[in-house]
């Protein structure tokens, strides 16, 4: 079954992490994906120091069985977001599913400091690069979704509740984002359109692979260096939970702009080994701390 077959998506930072595995996840349930970001084949974003490329992900969402389409696009210049969804308005005369997964912030989190020793320019960069791209993105891409009446904006974040994540600019950057869902659900709710916030796990990202020196064939290895990474997530997991929620057409009475979560493993049925999920941010931080120890 392809639930979303004739479904039109943009995932925006498809490039790799969970914005690869939810692309994927909704080729596999049928929908045509439009994969958006900055690293192409022969032209990886300045400074990337990862190889994937959006023209992979498109690639792998046909595959799965959906229709994938690379665009390459720097949400943080608002003519290309524009164009973006100019485009995807002129080839398919709708759009049904927005996803906000744009982050780029690691090389930017110096773990470990207070926030009033904090290098600015790269405080201030990562907002606008995980908050300020995320505004931009809906700006252009929601009227497509409120002049149908219908539509999903999904905001990917890192964490569901209010505690701290243990640096000052990586906790606002991300808990911003869950705000955004939150306002634009207020104000996409007599429109028919749903927006909320969806949180990953321990997510078992591909650098997070790389680092554990594993791959998806024998994760489980890695949790001989640390057990807690027998709680990681693959990133089709929050893949095929927005795809469920995609389908879900009962998914708007969840979300109206009321402030909360709900467990979608017990929701959906699906099976997760990880009851309490360790915060995937700090978990990182302590990770490369104790690389660095033992280096």
């Amino acid at each position: 079954m392809q639930p979303l077959r004739g479904k039109i998506a943009v995932v925006a930072g498809a490039t790799r992490g969970a914005g690869r595995g939810i692309a994927c996840m909704l080729g596999e349930a049928g929908a045509t994906v439009y994969c958006s970001g900055r690293s192409v084949r022969g032209n990886l974003a300045s400074g990337a120091s990862r190889p994937e490329t959006i023209d992979e992900t498109a690639e792998m969402v046909t595959a799965y069985g959906g229709v994938g389409i690379p665009v390459r696009t720097d949400h943080s210049v608002p003519d290309q977001v524009a164009a973006l969804f100019a485009r995807v308005q002129a080839e398919q005369g709708r759009l049904d599913i927005l996803v906000n997964d744009i982050w780029g912030g690691d090389e930017l989190t110096e773990w470990g400091k207070p926030f009033w020793e904090l290098d600015l320019d790269k405080v201030l960069l990562m907002q606008a690069r995980a908050v300020h791209t995320h505004l931009i993105t809906s700006r252009f891409g929601v009227p497509l979704l409120v002049a149908q009446g219908s539509g999903l904006v999904v905001e990917i974040t890192d964490g569901d509740q209010p505690t701290y994540r243990g640096n000052l600019p990586y906790d606002l950057a991300k808990a911003a984002v869950i705000r955004l869902a939150f306002g634009m659900a207020e104000e996409l709710r007599p429109h028919n359109v749903t927006a909320l916030a969806v949180s990953p796990g321990f997510l078992r990202s591909e650098f997070m692979l790389e680092l554990f020196g594993v791959t998806e064939a024998n994760w489980r290895d890695g949790a001989t260096v640390e057990p807690h990474f027998i709680a990681s997530e693959t990133p089709y997991f929050v893949g095929r939970a927005v795809a469920a929620l995609a389908a879900d057409p009962n998914v708007a009475a969840k979300s109206g702009g009321v402030y909360g979560s709900w467990t979608l493993s017990d929701e959906y049925g699906f099976s997760d080994i990880d009851g309490n999920r360790p915060h995937w941010g700090r978990y990182y931080a302590a990770v490369l701390a104790g690389r660095q120890d033992h280096a």
